[in-house]
């Protein structure tokens, strides 16, 4: 038996959800991709996959020598672009991840710029506000805010960012500006769903944390609506600084409660750690790096500033 072989069936096999697809996929016949599964179940002693008629799904045992299969062909595919100069110049298809509204102000435009330093990269982006496993979705690189959990992920710094409360200068002439956070329960919230903490809200003052329980009659679920009802004077939000920082930039949101603001949260380039990294993932991530940092709206340093409403 080619383990190898059976290896990249199974695998095929999971990805598609079947027999007949995986077939497809890899230019074989039904019999075979069944043969290559069964004696690799043969060689192992255990199921990979429960088939039924209308389904094939993974067994406990499948679902781990999946990521133990994927993990195997990526350190194959790692060792043959190391022999033959693929580290020297980088080429491929690259995949990334993203945080929508990220992906479109920030990783979109410096993307349009690597790959034309980079003539032999194609690429190929999944921008969505949720954290996706890098080996499941078969991604290369994912740009992530927030503290990092401990993992096997290689991450490399590049800026940060801080939770703002926001208003338009029309919403603070006609109801005031709130001096303290506990002065949030006079006034209209609209709430991001996509936020973390539910309906809490952090602060900190003198290095103590500081919890509002927001109370809003509206809850969205876009960072876009969002901003756009704050525009329209109705009521104060939460984002993040980079997500108004246009609108701050031609006061049309006016950052408040600066003073009440916790920490910077620090944005990471990660990507899957091995002995070797294609020369197209450590160009992307040097690339990306080196760029984000250059921008002064992703840096803690770096006050959002806005007009004074008249």
């Amino acid at each position: 038996m080619d383990r190898l072989h059976a290896i990249q069936t199974f695998v095929k096999v999971a990805e598609c959800g079947g027999f007949a697809a995986a077939s497809r996929d890899l230019a074989m016949s039904p019999p075979a991709v069944t043969r290559a599964v069964a004696l690799l179940e043969g060689h192992l002693g255990t199921r990979l996959f429960v088939r039924t008629t209308r389904s094939v799904r993974l067994t406990e045992s499948g679902a781990r020598f999946l990521a133990d299969g994927k993990r195997i062909l990526l350190d194959l595919a790692e060792a043959e672009e190391a022999a033959v100069g693929s580290h020297a110049s980088p080429a491929g298809e690259l995949r990334i991840t993203a945080p929508v509204l990220f992906g479109r102000m920030f990783v979109t435009p410096i993307l349009a710029d690597f790959l034309d330093c980079y003539p032999l990269v194609t690429c190929q982006t999944l921008f969505i506000d949720r954290i996706v496993n890098l080996i499941d979705e078969g991604l290369d690189a994912a740009i992530r805010i927030g503290e990092l959990p401990d993992s096997s992920l290689t991450a490399t710094r590049a800026g940060s960012v801080r939770r703002t409360v926001f208003a338009s200068p029309a919403y603070i002439r006609e109801h005031g500006l709130p001096a303290h956070p506990d002065e949030l329960a006079n006034h209209r919230l609209i709430q991001p769903i996509a936020a973390t903490g539910g309906g809490d809200w952090q602060f900190q003052q003198n290095g103590k944390a500081l919890t509002h329980r927001a109370q809003s009659r509206i809850s969205m679920n876009t960072n876009d609506a969002v901003i756009e009802l704050a525009l329209n004077g109705w009521g104060i939000s939460r984002l993040l600084s980079y997500q108004i920082a246009p609108y701050v930039a031609d006061g049309r949101l006016q950052p408040i409660l600066t003073d009440f603001e916790t920490p910077p949260m620090p944005i990471h380039i990660v990507h899957q750690e091995g002995r070797m990294v294609s020369a197209k993932v450590r160009a992307f991530v040097d690339f990306m790096a080196e760029r984000l940092r250059a921008d002064s709206a992703l840096s803690s340093s770096t006050a959002l500033q806005y007009r004074t409403p008249r």
